[in-house]
């Protein structure tokens, strides 16, 4: 088997360790899981069955294909109560949620890491496309960018703390996509040339405003449009339905293009303006997780993303507290939405994160 072995993270484990694989039946965890058993450790495959369309035969399948034993335990309850939940709520507040980063601190790595004492392992593994790394001069674990930066996760991990990074591997992260999938062709794993999900699970498919309609039948309270003056200008069909910078199914007609720059929870109002009404100066997070440092410094010059596929854009980050933060940017960016994550880097090491308020 032909694949880059120089994975530094690997120097902590004990030949023949027992490793946790997430296995979700896609092309990147079946060649985490590959890579880690070439390598004479110990696979075990689990599938956090979360909801109830996930595809579990395809985990399965692979699964049995890498000849690893495999365990689906069952946590929709947990799942529904912490997560899909949170995602509703948000939604009736005014805010837009990124569930995923949340699943992945409060479900899905707290599971595996829960499931490897029941099991014995050492460790868990996953496909993502990060890396991790321990700083001696800090005496930290440090959560970096994956190295292909089309596919880097770190920003929907930013939540780990330090316990978790030191029992979490991330086999991918020294890999580009390219390389996963050759690693996959040549090992003749039927994932191969299986086509990525871009959407949140439990949609599958479904507009995300038609899944809150079946769960939200209070908070589709019309309200008023109203400009960036404060004179009414129409009426929208509901707060959930609406994020800050959409400009689409407004429905205010009119030669000029406007977009929501804010949703006002406390007047039901959604207020709307013309692109540079969007643009911010800076924001304000809470529920900040620091990884690359125990106190945070007092001002610290640092690369700013504000959503998952945003640019990263140069700021000043001044914690403001343990779990709050301050951020102003270099020059003016758009759409900052609340409820959203917005996460700190160095280069490629992850600071912190937090939720925009």
């Amino acid at each position: 088997m032909h694949h880059p072995t120089d994975l530094p993270e690997m120097r902590y484990i004990n030949p023949g360790a027992r490793i946790l694989v997430a296995i979700s039946g896609g092309v990147d965890s079946s060649v985490a899981a590959l890579i880690l058993k070439s390598q004479g450790f110990d696979v075990i495959g689990v599938t956090l069955g979360i909801w109830s369309g996930f595809p579990f035969k395809d985990a399965k399948d692979l699964a049995d294909s890498l000849d690893i034993p495999h365990h689906m335990p069952d946590v929709t309850d947990h799942f529904e109560r912490e997560i899909v939940r949170y995602f509703v709520d948000e939604y009736s507040q005014g805010r837009t949620p990124n569930p995923c980063v949340l699943c992945n601190a409060k479900i899905k790595f707290r599971y595996l890491l829960d499931m490897r004492h029941e099991l014995g392992a050492e460790f868990v593994a996953t496909g993502h496309y990060a890396r991790i790394s321990f700083d001696p001069g800090r005496d930290r674990f440090l959560l970096k960018k994956g190295k292909d930066a089309t596919k880097d996760q770190s920003y929907v991990l930013y939540r780990l703390t330090q316990q978790d990074l030191s029992h979490i591997l991330f086999p991918l992260g020294h890999l580009t996509k390219r390389q996963v999938r050759e690693i996959a062709l040549e090992n003749n794993i039927s994932a191969a040339d299986k086509s990525e999900s871009q959407e949140i699970c439990f949609l599958s498919g479904t507009d995300y405003r038609d899944f809150l309609s079946t769960r939200l039948d209070l908070a589709f309270k019309p309200g008023p449009i109203m400009d960036i003056s404060g004179r009414i200008i129409g009426e929208h069909r509901g707060l959930p339905f609406y994020t800050v910078g959409q400009r689409k199914g407004i429905g205010i007609p009119g030669s000029t293009r406007l977009y929501v720059t804010k949703i006002d929870k406390s007047e039901n109002a959604i207020v709307v303006g013309e692109a540079e009404d969007l643009l911010s100066n800076g924001l304000e997070a809470c529920d900040i997780n620091w990884i690359a440092y125990h106190e945070p410094r007092e001002k610290m010059r640092l690369g700013i993303k504000i959503r998952y596929n945003a640019k990263e854009v140069p700021g000043l980050v001044l914690p403001k507290s343990q779990d709050m933060a301050e951020v102003v940017f270099e020059s003016p960016q758009r759409a900052v939405t609340p409820g959203q994550s917005v996460v700190f880097y160095d280069d490629d090491v992850v600071v912190g994160g937090g939720i925009i308020v």
